[in-house]
């Protein structure tokens, strides 16, 4: 597929619109172009930030009736005294109004970055963990050989989850560090493709998959029942996006 191509085609990618051989193809696109991967980067970031409805500044609903009852009290025979009070009070409240989505967006912004820093750890540490090959501390593709090794390692029990029979075989786990902390890092096989994954304790609020590409590798990230998720690989989007439900899956039959 050209960059032309992949122009034309790039926001119904974005929506969710194109089927599934369209998808793979720009996909494929975008590991190999900078240009055009940096272009769909920017195409998400604006996405997202015009779609957050953190943005949009909701006025209190008695505003409208505190801003008549103040202006009841203190008119004067002078409507040109009260018409100033009133354009005075109405620039204070579209200040405030600005200032808050101001702060809105700042906040948006710095969490993104954090996000994308947090990205490049992971896709750094799946490189090395490739290179050096170490991929796993405890080399096994028995969950319950693999799940109590951590203990007493971290202070938090990751999910290991058997997906073999799915095509996704477990060989491992081992310890990492990212965000600044100690985390678990599980290890799966496709073919010739290794997925990490790494689990750690997060105290934000649940949310759903977040896609993003980096360096050339694939990442899905969500947070649900008090843990961060990030899957890397340089499998094709779509089967890693199997392979993240299939976890979720297992995940929901055994709470």
């Amino acid at each position: 597929m050209s960059c032309q191509q992949t122009r034309d085609l790039i926001h119904g990618y974005l929506d969710g619109e194109l089927d599934l051989m369209k998808s793979l193809e720009i996909e494929s696109h975008l590991k190999d172009c900078q240009v055009c991967a940096q272009t769909y980067k920017e195409m998400r970031g604006l996405q997202s930030a015009v779609g957050n409805s953190a943005v949009r500044f909701d006025p209190p609903a008695n505003l409208e009736s505190r801003l008549h009852s103040a202006l009841k009290r203190e008119s004067e025979p002078d409507s040109r005294t009260a018409m100033m009070r009133w354009r005075w009070l109405v620039a204070g409240v579209s200040l405030i109004a600005v200032v808050a989505a101001i702060w809105l967006v700042v906040a948006m912004l710095t969490r993104e970055s954090s996000g994308e820093v947090l990205a490049q750890e992971i896709v750094s540490s799946h490189v090395r963990s490739l290179m050096a090959d170490h991929l796993t501390d405890v080399p096994s593709s028995d969950r319950h050989t693999v799940k109590p090794w951590f203990d007493g390692k971290l202070d938090f029990s990751p999910p290991v989850k058997d997906l073999s029979q799915q095509g996704f075989n477990l060989n491992g786990g081992r310890l990492d560090y990212i965000g600044n902390r100690p985390v678990a890092a599980l290890v799966y096989q496709r073919g010739r493709h290794s997925i990490n994954v790494f689990v750690w304790p997060s105290s934000e609020t649940a949310m759903n998959d977040r896609m993003s590409v980096s360096q050339g590798y694939n990442l899905i990230r969500w947070t649900n029942s008090g843990m961060a998720y990030w899957v890397v690989s340089d499998l094709n989007l779509a089967e890693l996006q199997q392979f993240v439900q299939l976890l979720k899956e297992q995940s929901q039959a055994r709470m």
